[in-house]
């Protein structure tokens, strides 16, 4: 990415089902859905929102070897998009083992986003 124009941050939780892609897609949805960038395609080349570059960086607590990188890019509606893992997140407990929810064991996954959009 040549220059970062917008740099939006959230996070997500799966709190029954140990599901490291459904907390990221949270994640990234917390991120950019309650942000608007009007302007945007002032700053890209040829003002075309294909142009954009977009950086998903993703800080998980476990599981990064199942996080579906597909459905991540799926989320960003324009432009080339990137996913990047890191160390991070947390893992604790949810207080109850839920069968029915699809638990594996009481835990809940807490992923942290950054959604660095530019050209």
């Amino acid at each position: 990415m040549e220059k970062i124009v917008f740099i939006q941050t959230g996070f997500g939780v799966d709190v029954h089902g140990q599901d490291i892609t459904k907390a990221a897609i949270r994640a990234v949805r917390h991120a950019i859905f309650t942000n608007s960038m009007p302007g945007i395609e002032a700053f890209l080349p040829d003002g075309d929102l294909n142009n954009m570059v977009v950086n998903v960086k993703l800080a998980l607590p476990c599981d990064a070897e199942l996080l579906d990188h597909d459905a991540i890019k799926a989320i960003i509606p324009y432009g080339t998009v990137t996913v990047e893992t890191m160390a991070g997140g947390m893992v604790t407990t949810s207080g109850i083992f839920l069968a029915d929810k699809a638990d594996k064991n009481d835990l809940m996954y807490i992923v942290n986003a950054s959604v660095e959009t530019g050209y």
